[in-house]
């Protein structure tokens, strides 16, 4: 009788495991595999960005992983781009999946991954086209400098008769002397 030992032993330990213990050991190597397998996609130049970049190809849009014509679009300030970054952080953080323990981790570490990664996504997306919060803001800050909008101004007419309320409304307050030498309370 010829026994295989690795083999055996092996099996003997699944066998004596609890079923859900296998159940989770076998989730996270399956994990484990698709993680790997990302990983060398993206290092052998075929991972999800050059994915978008076909399918921006495919239908001419601009979109995550469209370096060519980024240079092409209206140059908005970083600032508002950073704005953006972290309206859609949020929005993709609250989007992502609660319950993926196994690709983000648990606990604090898990929630500072997926943190991470919804930052990095608000920044690829906010880099292209975005939303349009930061063209829309820009555009905004542009009719304002522009005069659309009403800038208060004063000329010295303006200044003279502000200045005679405050004075005024002083004398009505303190009861100082008029310029008919009565107080305002006398009145």
């Amino acid at each position: 009788m010829a026994i295989s030992p690795p083999s055996d032993l092996v099996l003997d330990v699944v066998k004596a495991a609890d079923p859900l213990e296998v159940q989770a050991a076998q989730e996270k190597l399956k994990a484990n595999q698709a993680a790997f397998a990302a990983n060398s996609l993206a290092e052998a130049g075929n991972g999800f960005t050059s994915a978008v970049d076909v399918l921006d190809r495919a239908t001419g849009k601009t979109g995550l992983g469209d370096t060519k014509n980024r240079a092409k679009t209206e140059e908005i300030p970083q600032t508002y781009r950073k704005f953006e970054a972290m309206v859609l952080q949020n929005f993709i953080k609250n989007m992502l999946p609660s319950d993926s323990e196994d690709v983000y981790g648990k606990g604090a570490t898990g929630d500072i991954w997926k943190g991470m990664m919804a930052e990095q996504l608000g920044n690829e997306i906010s880099k292209g086209e975005g939303i349009g919060v930061a063209k829309q803001l820009y555009h905004d800050a542009l009719k304002k400098q522009e005069g659309r909008v009403v800038n208060a101004s004063a000329d010295q007419n303006d200044r003279s008769v502000a200045l005679s309320m405050v004075d005024e409304f002083q004398r009505k307050t303190f009861g100082t002397p008029t310029a008919d030498n009565k107080s305002a309370n006398d009145a």
